[in-house]
């Protein structure tokens, strides 16, 4: 690219740049963002149909999670790089909304090409979205419900909410039980829940009934020794982080042997090593030992014929759910083993799943960590369930931190609009049309709740707004009858940190984008230059080898 500068040409840009301004870039940006929000849009709802995505290598994922679509999506353009953004913000602050985040913020760029087409400048639609943003906030903080962290009843409503899988009811029913039972175990004092603790494994082979949670830990290995004991009852529990090996010298050294007793003497030496390992973890009194690293198989014997179940190379993670189930401490080196560092556990039992070896360990007093064992009839479905667990296992643990949740089925969004509406009309100048924009922005979600359990649109968004001009704050679409229903009586209920993440992400992908007027896209480095005959000291290429 280059500029005129007194009748002579002067390049700013590497030759091949490509650079588009105003409209053209403007028009781009909001075309990238609102085709990944219409790749979504058909997923949001209880509805919301599933989408195949096929990578490269041929892997198949099925999934309606947005956040997990617009991952696996191979994304060029750099606005849509920007939603896709959002969706992984959204996700990984709350668990759930990301749908709603992306088509939130598409429909907000749909209404601002309409106010720009108004010769609305995109600096004061910015000011507009960002004030209407704050008093959208003020309304979820208004409508907001209170949620008692003891309601089991409706912490399983909100869990069955974000359970996006196609499930039967006895079977949803019974993993927002798991999830409600898990989050509760592994809350801490103050209230924080850290997800890290519920383990969740997946075994395809049987039914989606056939899942489990286990009060402890289960650990995908098996036992070290066939001789080891398989059932362990009223387990004392050692966890190690140490090799029970020969340890490698750090330096290269070299031993010569000259003579048989030479040769003896080491070999004695290496046993009573070995000896000595086996003998300081049997001498602890424990019963199972895992280890997080490797253990020899002559110390493996000695623990064996001592009737020590043991199991080597636990994840570290393991390592630290079993300490806190168990109440072990975790122990650096055989010699630093105390008597304190025993925990305890009613079972510890190898179970075979779906044709492998487990070590489960349950029965334990205060399991501070549980873990759910999913089961399916295909890998598509596990993984599908394993996405949907740790959404719904994430907005149980927002109700639970914050306390607040507010209504589903598109009832605040319906409640912002109108309460947008009428803030908008105590605006002056061009700030009013603005809001006004952002506020029919937010129908979006009732519609496509509509759209895509086969209702008609239009007349659930005029039914609603109908009931919440009532003064109905929590009517939302009952898709069952296409009519407003009061969410919290219907069990469609949503964290209140999930709704505001949204609208503060959607509003700020928005304006981000509405702001860019010059897109310039450099071209790729040309690659070096090699010259006739060759490359210089090489002697040239024969005859052929460059051709293809």
């Amino acid at each position: 690219m280059a500029q005129q500068l007194g009748g002579q040409p002067v390049l700013i840009l590497r030759e091949g740049a490509k650079r588009s301004r105003d409209e053209e870039a403007r028009s781009s940006n909001f075309a990238a963002a609102k085709a990944i929000a219409g790749a979504v849009r058909s997923t949001l709802g209880p509805h919301g149909m599933d989408k195949m995505l096929v990578d490269s290598l041929g892997d198949v994922v099925i999934t309606n999670d947005g956040a997990t679509i617009l991952k696996e999506l191979d994304i060029e353009h750099p606005a849509a790089k920007m939603i896709v953004e959002v969706a992984k913000t959204q996700d990984d602050e709350t668990g759930d909304g990301t749908t709603t985040a992306v088509v939130l913020a598409g429909e907000l760029l749909k209404a601002a090409e309409g106010l720009i087409a108004k010769k609305i400048h995109p600096t004061v639609i910015a000011e507009g979205y960002r004030q209407a943003a704050g008093q959208a906030q003020e309304v979820l903080a208004a409508i907001a419900l209170r949620a008692r962290p003891g309601d089991e009843d409706v912490l399983r409503k909100i869990a069955g909410t974000a359970f996006t899988s196609r499930l039967s009811e006895p079977a949803k029913e019974t993993f927002c039980g798991f999830m409600v039972k898990a989050a509760a175990m592994v809350a801490d004092p103050d209230g924080k829940v850290d997800i890290g603790h519920i383990t969740v494994v997946k075994k395809a082979g049987g039914a989606v009934e056939d899942s489990v949670m286990v009060d402890g830990v289960v650990v995908d290995k098996e036992r070290l020794h066939p001789s080891m004991p398989r059932v362990v009852k009223d387990a004392k529990v050692l966890l190690l982080n140490a090799a029970l090996e020969f340890r490698k010298t750090e330096v290269n050294a070299k031993i010569t042997i000259t003579g048989t007793q030479q040769a003896q003497a080491f070999l004695d030496k290496e046993a009573h090593m070995v000896r000595a390992m086996a003998d300081t973890v049997i001498a602890s009194g424990a019963t199972v030992l895992f280890c997080q690293k490797g253990i020899d198989d002559t110390v493996a014997q000695y623990l064996a014929k001592a009737g020590i179940l043991a199991v080597r190379r636990v994840k570290k993670s393991d390592m630290e759910n079993l300490a806190r189930a168990t109440g072990a401490t975790v122990v650096s080196s055989p010699e630093a083993i105390a008597a304190g560092d025993i925990g305890g556990a009613g079972l510890v039992a190898e179970k075979k799943v779906a044709g492998e070896e487990m070590i489960a360990v349950s029965g334990c007093r205060n399991p501070r960590a549980v873990t759910i064992l999913i089961r399916g009839g295909s890998q598509h479905v596990i993984d599908e369930l394993e996405r949907s667990v740790h959404d719904g296992l994430m907005v149980i643990k927002d109700v639970l931190e914050d306390g607040r949740m507010v209504a589903g089925g598109g009832a605040p969004e319906v409640e912002i609009a109108l309460r947008l509406r009428d803030y908008a009309l105590t605006q002056g100048g061009r700030r009013q049309p603005v809001i006004e924009a952002f506020a029919a922005a937010f129908t979006v979600i009732p519609r496509t709740i509509a759209e895509n359990s086969g209702l008609d649109p239009i007349d659930a968004v005029v039914a609603l707004k109908a009931a919440h001009e009532r003064g109905e704050a929590n009517a939302g679409l009952d898709v069952r009858t296409g009519k407003p229903a009061d969410m919290p009586t219907a069990g469609v209920l949503e964290p209140l940190r999930v709704k505001k993440q949204a609208v503060a992400s959607a509003t700020e992908a928005a304006v981000m984008i509405l702001r860019i007027d010059d897109m310039i896209a450099s071209s790729k480095a040309p690659g070096p230059a090699v010259p006739p005959g060759g490359m210089g000291g090489m002697g040239g290429m024969p005859p052929g080898m460059g051709e293809y």
